[in-house]
């Protein structure tokens, strides 16, 4: 598994494509996910030039191994997304099923914000998936921002 490479993933409405960004400890892989899924085959080396649907870290060498991902193709991380994100995370309060106090992460160090805006809702959260869980929020067609919690 190299830098760049472009793995499908199998969903109900076709195949999902995700890029391999780089690796982050004590993460893991760190993907994009593509837009759209595709019932052919995309033109693979336009599609890892469009925006980033979303990122998440997913065990890309063990979802390959156990067959549950097939690559696509090698490419170039486009630039605007070469640079880590910053990602937000923070605790879900069970009695109200929101967070009060968010964190930034940038892959390197963390810092405390406590409540985001609207735009900051955009940002990425941290997490690693499961490819079914990966497959379920490609299939709902889920967003960061969508996710209200």
């Amino acid at each position: 598994m190299k830098v760049g490479d472009v793995f499908a993933i199998e969903t109900t409405n076709g195949k999902a494509y995700f890029q391999f960004v780089k690796k982050i400890p004590p993460m893991g892989s760190l993907i994009r996910v593509l837009p759209g899924t595709y019932k052919t085959e995309p033109n693979v080396n336009a599609l890892v030039e469009e925006k980033t649907n979303f990122w998440i870290f997913f065990p890309v060498s063990a979802a390959l191994k156990q067959g549950l991902i097939q690559k696509a193709k090698s490419c170039n991380v486009p630039g605007h997304s070469k640079e880590t994100p910053t990602f937000r995370a923070g605790v879900v309060d069970p009695s109200t099923g929101r967070v009060d106090t968010w964190w930034f992460w940038n892959g390197d160090k963390e810092w405390k914000v406590g409540e985001i805006t609207e735009e900051q809702r955009k940002l990425p959260i941290r997490g690693s998936w499961n490819d079914t869980l990966l497959v379920q929020r490609i299939e709902e067609g889920w967003l960061p921002e969508k996710d209200r919690r």
